[in-house]
């Protein structure tokens, strides 16, 4: 579904993805780093549980939230994607003092 365009290789980089190193490309933001892995889940609703992924990719949604660094609720999509990042998959509700 998520596929990158043809155009010249840009730098990798790594970082964690839920404790599993993994790697992204420079330019890409968290979201789209996300979504060229194939995980298409960032986070579960508080009420339901039900998985929600990237859908804007510009900041109106709020349905890429993810942990990043131990901080919830960031915005994936707006974040650019650094070197040695910590990314982690929201469950729930976000953690008061995380």
């Amino acid at each position: 579904m998520f596929r990158r365009l043809p155009d010249p290789p840009a730098r990798r980089i790594a970082f964690t993805l839920d404790g599993v190193a993994v790697e992204g490309m420079d330019g890409d933001s968290v979201a789209a780093a996300l979504l060229a892995l194939g995980h298409t889940a960032c986070r579960e609703t508080a009420v339901s549980g039900a998985p929600r992924g990237p859908y804007c990719m510009m900041g109106v949604c709020f349905d890429c939230l993810v942990v990043i660094d131990g901080i919830g609720n960031r915005q994936g999509c707006l974040v650019p994607l650094t070197e040695g990042m910590a990314v982690e998959t929201q469950h729930g509700r976000r953690e008061v003092g995380r």
